[in-house]
């Protein structure tokens, strides 16, 4: 077991410390300048589009789902133990100043995910049975004709989120809720096992409602709650905002010399547990985009934009400033622990069993998201309908055993397979990115001209090919 945390150890420590920070911003910031900035420029347009058909119910084609709920999944999966655990692990390692390098990861990565979206559903298929299916797999085998690249994609997503990716999440929930109701791990794993099987079952239609009742209540019930804490401890939130910029660029000043944070750490944590919550250029939202219902792919992309935002630039926002304005980073807890210390001092007991039903829905969500995401990879690899209840099977035995796992442990391995994943994401992002500007074109000129949206999805009538 020494051995395999040492190595898991050292893969990160290349990946994060120096591959991927360089890779997933440098991407970013590539998109955001190509694009002209869309997080700034077409953020209102993005905010109407996500909004304005909360309320519609207009029928959406078989095999897919309608734009909010391909949204709302992809929320499902984006704002989970990252914006609870993950912020708190990045504030204990890297500091205040890593919430800062989140959020500049967070805001080149709204042009990252938009090319992600609008290029799932350029390059989607649909399968005999009339579903459809989309995401890096589809994109790199038809946008760059590398089938071998593309099933080692398939292969590292089903692993890093189906497998490990849900290990983390019910090892979140199993430690909250114990720890808030005292109720053996091992026993709620078994339960949000069952409870998801049941969603599993009922495939993308299931999924797809589940997402659209759940996520929008859960994340505001959270956001609302955070902001009553900020309210009782008002007087510290300018000085949480000073530890915040000043950690991201001296985090001696902010924690003292002997604590031994470098600004390398904040980067490092802020960048890792960022992408951890939102996802933007891992290569794992595109899978829920791809399958949307809308005139053109353009329009995705923006909705795409508006989810990291809400996840952290509200959701992870909301969780740091809990923590530090309470002083809960210096409570001693770990992981969700540290959040969990945080409503604990604002609201007593009462705020720690809060947290945890926020954070079992948050997780539960996830699951059923990385679950979709993994499914739709299988689909990519094998043909065979068994295939899928193998892979259900798994997930199942997964969220069992990581209930009850080490914390640190399970979160290296997340953070060393999430990195394994996104390296042939980012190698198509740039090499597609001329398509993704097309289309970005495409949708501007329309929308000058005053025409009626419409785009040709040449791959949609492709069936899925054989293996």
């Amino acid at each position: 077991m020494y051995m395999l945390e040492s190595i898991v150890s050292k893969v990160n420590g290349i990946l994060w410390d120096y591959v991927l920070i360089v890779g997933l911003v440098g991407v970013g910031i590539y998109c955001s300048i190509r694009l002209g900035f869309p997080q700034i420029t077409k953020f209102g347009t993005a905010v109407k589009q996500v909004f304005g058909g909360v309320f519609k119910k207009e029928a959406n084609k078989e095999g897919s789902m309608s734009s909010f709920q391909a949204l709302a999944t992809s929320i499902a999966a984006q704002i989970g133990t990252g914006n609870v655990a993950g912020v708190a692990t990045a504030i204990a390692l890297g500091g205040p100043g890593a919430i800062l390098w989140m959020w500049v990861s967070a805001f080149f990565g709204m042009s990252t995910i938009f090319v992600e979206a609008t290029l799932a559903l350029k390059y989607r298929e649909r399968t005999e049975d009339g579903q459809l299916v989309g995401g890096p797999a589809y994109y790199i085998k038809n946008g760059m004709g590398t089938k071998g690249l593309a099933s080692f994609f398939a292969i590292a997503i089903i692993i890093a989120l189906g497998f490990i990716g849900n290990m983390v999440q019910s090892n979140s929930i199993a430690s909250a809720v114990s720890t808030a109701f005292n109720v053996s791990q091992l026993m709620i794993g078994v339960v949000i096992a069952i409870f998801a099987g049941l969603i599993f079952i009922g495939g993308i239609k299931r999924i797809a409602t589940f997402a659209e009742m759940v996520v929008p209540v859960m994340a505001v019930v959270y956001i609302f709650g955070a902001i009553a804490v900020i309210v009782m401890f008002r007087a510290d939130f300018i000085p949480v905002m000073k530890s915040i910029f000043v950690g991201a660029f001296n985090p001696a000043a902010v924690l003292g010399g002997a604590v031994g944070i470098s600004i390398k750490q904040a980067v490092r944590f802020g960048v890792a547990r960022g992408l951890f919550s939102n996802e933007a250029g891992m290569g794992s939202t595109p899978n829920s985009h791809a399958v949307a219902d809308v005139k053109h792919p353009a329009e995705q992309g923006l909705s795409a934009m508006v989810a990291v935002f809400i996840d952290t630039m509200l959701a992870c926002t909301a969780t740091a400033l809990v923590i530090l304005a309470t002083g809960a980073d210096q409570s001693g807890a770990v992981g969700v622990g540290i959040t969990q210390a945080a409503f604990r001092i604002a609201f007593g007991p009462w705020g720690e069993k809060f947290l945890a039903v926020c954070l079992t829905f948050f997780a539960f969500t996830t699951v059923v998201g990385w679950y979709y995401f993994g499914e739709n990879n299988i689909r990519f690899l094998f043909k065979n309908k068994n295939s899928i209840r193998l892979y259900q099977l798994i997930v199942l035995a997964f969220i069992v055993v990581g209930s009850y796992q080490q914390v640190d442990f399970v979160w290296s391995l997340a953070d060393m397979f999430n990195g394994i994943m996104v390296i042939p994401n980012i190698i198509a992002i740039f090499v597609l990115f001329k398509e993704s500007k097309k289309i970005l074109c495409d949708y501007e000129g329309q929308i000058s001209k005053g025409e009626r949206l419409h785009y040709d999805y040449s791959f949609e009538n492709k069936q899925l090919s054989k293996n």
